[in-house]
């Protein structure tokens, strides 16, 4: 599996395509685009490599990760996969973008269907097992790749830092415990990629993390 980077919106969030090398089946995750360079960057990308997209998967459904949905659904014809517990802030998204002093023409394409726990999504010949990881929101997702030693952690963890608790639906116990108990769980050799920042791994973490 191989993986592209994108930093997207006034927010500087990580936008990823991942794909499976043989198949070349590929997956948004947190496609958080918010103008037509980032559209176009997105998708160039995808043409320049013959990717076929396949999935948008949401770590979570906060404003600055869901900002590239609706130019996902009118161009590829996919809508969100995401937890079931992040419907409401899915729906607050304009009103959040608000209280971050911007402003969206907000038009967000319905969510396709609800994933969690356990679940192991097919990308060509890749697996993606689902981790529920809420904390910094009720529905916060992870997503596992075992084969590529990867995780994608959205905004629970990120590089010596832990995501924000004190938006609606946070909750600091809850993310903490998704931390300890489902990422750094994982191999030591785990690379972790954040919803904001560097990436990591779940060795570095253990070590330095202040907040754990």
């Amino acid at each position: 599996m191989l993986t592209k980077a994108f930093i997207f919106n006034p927010v500087g969030e990580n936008t990823y395509l991942i794909w499976d090398e043989e198949t070349k089946e590929a997956a948004i995750i947190d496609a958080g685009m918010s103008n037509n360079r980032e559209y176009a960057e997105v998708s160039d990308f995808i043409t320049k490599e013959s990717l076929q997209l396949k999935y948008a998967l949401q770590t979570h459904m906060h404003f600055d990760h869901v900002w590239g949905l609706s130019y996902i659904k009118e161009t590829y014809g996919l809508r969100p996969l995401c937890h079931a517990a992040d419907e409401t802030i899915y729906s607050q998204a304009p009103e959040m973008t608000s209280m971050f002093r911007l402003s969206m023409n907000w038009n967000l394409p319905a969510i396709e269907r609800y994933i969690g726990e356990g679940e192991t999504i097919q990308l060509g010949k890749t697996d993606i097992k689902v981790l529920h990881t809420p904390g910094h929101t009720p529905g916060g997702l992870s997503f596992y790749i075992e084969s590529a030693h990867t995780v994608f952690t959205g905004d629970t963890l990120f590089q010596g830092s832990i995501g924000r608790t004190d938006l609606p639906g946070g909750n600091l116990e809850d993310e903490i415990n998704s931390i300890k108990n489902k990422i750094l769980t994982l191999p030591a050799d785990t690379i972790i990629f954040s919803g904001h920042g560097p990436q990591s791994s779940v060795e570095y973490e253990l070590k330095h993390n202040p907040f754990l």
